[in-house]
């Protein structure tokens, strides 16, 4: 399968990323949490970059990898998480509480991912049993819907 960013549109000047993670469980519903980081382009609504791993500093540095290069000199919303401020560039990087507004997007497209995927719904008995599985439905999903959305 392509790469992620083969369904991005281009990037702007003044485009603004979102960055958020969503846990996910893999293998075993209590011991098997796996983060999903996600990074949303707020002007086309597409998914730019994806990583899947703990809530460390090294998935925050994959997903910070993974972004196109046009999309790196972004100005970048994040939460509070200590990974986002280890990482990104402080000069793009502005934390704010979540639900107050930079990050409102991000947050609803995981509120989508919930919703169109059973793997990712809080309590349900339909969870990856394999890494590679987990990571494929996903990328499925978010090449679809980032072909939705872009112009025509």
């Amino acid at each position: 399968m392509p790469p992620l960013a083969a369904t991005v549109v281009a990037a702007q000047p003044d485009d603004v990323l979102e960055l958020d993670e969503l846990w996910t469980f893999v293998g075993h519903r209590r011991r098997g949490v796996i983060w999903l980081w996600l990074a949303l382009c707020r002007r086309t609504r597409q998914i730019v970059a994806y990583a899947l791993g703990p809530r460390n500093d090294a998935t925050a540095q994959v997903l910070w990898t993974r972004i196109p290069p046009a999309y790196r000199q972004s100005l970048l919303y994040t939460d509070h998480l200590e990974s986002y401020h280890n990482v990104l560039p402080a000069g793009q990087h502005q934390a704010r509480y979540p639900k107050r507004g930079p990050t409102n997007h991000i947050e609803r497209f995981n509120n989508t991912l919930r919703q169109r995927l059973g793997r990712l719904v809080r309590k349900t008995l339909s969870f990856s049993k394999s890494l590679h599985m987990h990571e494929s439905v996903i990328q499925l999903f978010l090449h679809q819907y980032n072909l939705t959305c872009s112009p025509m």
